[in-house]
């Protein structure tokens, strides 16, 4: 599932106790009551979250490699699954805000029962470098790392949909310059793509492998507000010409006029954030858009959108550094760097790359093979990161996906054309 572990398991047993608790403190905004609500079948409860990321540890760690575990409840295998099939029973995904019970004191006292479980078998295997269960926690901490992002948005969302439109923060968001939009060239060639194998990564980030690109140019920087207020002062959401014929069904069927979170006020655009609700922020990126709709707006643009590919061959020797969720602001905005910027951080850049397995790839075996491959299909890959990704999470070779229509992540544009 993973091609390395690093750091020493000395230093990954402190991380697994930096990321419990980073997971945690994300929900210090909220109260009881915010914990239990799921808005839309993609959007899980927070106290979800909290379970299922202490079932992973509990089902592909405690279970296989410490003999001695007991579950704290059997019954949490069924609730707290997400789609493992191999893993048994799960219940239904659209119903997961309708459980009261377990309590929101029990779900904690759950992880606080895992996280001690899994101390104990560290230390028990701490002098076995070579043991199977280092790359578990490994994978696991990755894991936990991504529903933190996923319990970001996914309570954004929540608090979106009450009509109160509460916030989850109240610090202002900064309001960036304007910054030129220029272009990276990229030179036809045969590039290498993936990971090399050094650190941890995802097994559908590699094997690592030729690709032939016919030479390209992408923006250094990503697609601001007011250029997509363009667009649809342009029409945009009208013109059928500008969007695939599934994409244009998604406008009609959803009646979308906006990106998600935006709307009219008294004839001005508004956005809603962690924040609450304000006029856009003209020069911060456009982020909570479809994939659809990012295709639509490059084709107007006279552009079109990056293939992941020349993404990677841009990013390849950028430092991983941007707008995480470690900073706190947790929207995108812009900065006045010269050359490109973006890369990381802020948002998801939708390419217009299928989500398939690069040459070579193998499913591993067993249940946990169902993490990445069985989503090969029907969803398009996004590079970068966001502002609601933890930094340590990030890296280039990073192949995150999601079908045409998703809009609820953190999700933006960065423009590509041909040589």
């Amino acid at each position: 599932m993973l091609t390395d572990v690093s750091p020493l398991p000395a230093t990954l047993l402190d991380r697994f106790t930096a990321v419990r608790a980073a997971t945690e403190s994300l929900c210090a905004p909220l109260v009881t009551e915010d914990y239990v609500v799921s808005s839309m079948s993609d959007v899980s409860p927070t106290k979800w979250h909290l379970a299922h990321t202490s079932w992973f540890f509990e089902t592909f760690l405690l279970a296989p490699h410490d003999p001695g575990y007991t579950p704290l409840n059997p019954r949490y295998a069924f609730l707290f699954n997400s789609y493992y099939v191999q893993a048994g029973e799960r219940h239904c995904r659209a119903q997961r805000g309708l459980v009261t019970r377990p309590t929101v004191d029990e779900v904690y006292a759950y992880r606080a029962y895992i996280n001690e479980a899994v101390q104990t078998l560290c230390d028990r295997i701490a002098g076995d470098v070579e043991h199977p269960a280092w790359q578990v926690v490994e994978l696991g901490l990755h894991h936990e790392q991504q529903h933190q992002e996923l319990l970001l948005t996914d309570i954004k969302h929540v608090f979106w949909t009450n009509p109160m439109r509460p916030s989850y923060r109240t610090d202002a968001i900064p309001q960036p310059p304007e910054v030129a939009q220029g272009w990276q060239s990229i030179a036809e060639g045969v590039y290498r793509i993936g990971h090399d194998g050094d650190g941890f990564a995802f097994d559908n980030e590699g094997p690592r492998h030729g690709v032939y690109l016919a030479g390209a140019r992408i923006a250094n920087r990503l697609v601001t507000n007011a250029e997509y207020a363009a667009f649809i002062a342009d029409g945009g959401y009208r013109k059928t010409a500008l969007w695939l014929s599934a994409g244009w069904a998604a406008v009609q069927s959803h009646h979308w006029q906006a990106p998600l979170y935006w709307e009219l006020v008294h004839g001005s655009w508004h956005e809603y954030t962690v924040a609450g609700t304000a006029p856009i922020i003209p020069y911060a990126p456009v982020t909570h858009l479809s994939y659809y709709e990012a295709d639509a707006y490059a084709r107007w643009a006279g552009g079109r959108l990056p293939t992941e590919a020349e993404w990677e061959v841009v990013a390849a020797d950028a430092p991983v550094t941007g707008r995480f969720v470690e900073h706190g602001v947790r929207h995108p905005f812009a900065d006045a760097r010269s050359g490109l910027q973006q890369l990381f951080g802020d948002t998801w850049q939708w390419t217009q790359s299928p989500y398939v397995g690069y040459p070579g790839f193998r499913t591993a075996p067993g249940a946990i093979g169902e993490y990445n491959g069985k989503w090969m299909s029907d969803q398009w890959v996004l590079r970068g990161a966001s502002c609601a990704t933890p930094e340590s999470h990030a890296r280039v070779t990073y192949r995150n996906f999601f079908p045409s229509d998703a809009r609820w992540q953190f999700t933006g544009i960065r423009l590509a054309a041909d040589a």
